[in-house]
């Protein structure tokens, strides 16, 4: 295969990937048939880069793990502040909510918690620890133990992410990781203050 051959192919194989996580976030139900028409790809070409539905939400999942752990991993930045922590984290993780939205939604049809749960393990392990040294810094409220307390914050966000996509909300984060510092227990003042600091420009 030459280079421009593999370029093609790639890119084909990468479209393919973008189409099925919009169709498969959308809903976990659509078929092949659905995600090669969003890709504008035949069918047929699909399966040259994937055995079947499997292989290819498999692909799908790795992608989509691959950039909620290399956004984790820029989150989990060490800073002494759980407030800012907080912050950047919900900053750096919101332009991969969708990927984030989409593995959830894959748990119910194809992969199974166990998986998702590896996947996003990263993003969660890191808004666990968050909230636990804020919660020993006394800045997040501690009337939930930091694990469940993570969960609560991840449906938070979550939430606020649904309303964007379905066009009830506009935002870029900034007022999402405001929410979620207030949803923790920080005051609206210092919340705004931290968040205007990481984004000084918005």
């Amino acid at each position: 295969m030459t280079g421009r051959s593999t370029a093609k192919a790639r890119a084909t194989r990468a479209r393919i990937l973008e189409a099925a996580r919009r169709e498969l976030g959308r809903d976990p139900d659509s078929s092949l048939g659905d995600i090669a028409e969003a890709a504008d790809v035949a069918r047929r070409t699909i399966y040259e880069h994937f055995a079947g539905r499997a292989a290819l939400v498999e692909g799908l999942a790795a992608d989509i793990g691959e950039a909620v752990r290399r956004a984790s991993a820029v989150a989990r930045a060490p800073t002494p502040d759980a407030v800012t922590a907080l912050a950047h984290f919900v900053l750096t993780l919101w332009p991969v909510g969708d990927r984030y939205r989409t593995l959830i939604a894959l748990a119910h049809r194809d992969l199974g918690p166990d998986r998702v749960g590896a996947l996003l393990g990263p993003a969660r392990d890191a808004a666990t620890g968050i909230l636990a040294h804020g919660q020993r810094q006394g800045v997040f409220h501690t009337v939930v133990p930091p694990g469940p307390l993570s969960k609560a914050l991840e449906a938070h966000v979550l939430a606020l992410l649904d309303s964007v996509n379905s066009g009830l909300w506009t935002d870029d984060g900034t007022a999402a990781a405001a929410s979620a510092l207030i949803a923790m227990g920080v005051g609206p003042d210092l919340a705004a203050t931290t968040v205007h600091r990481l984004r000084p420009s918005r």
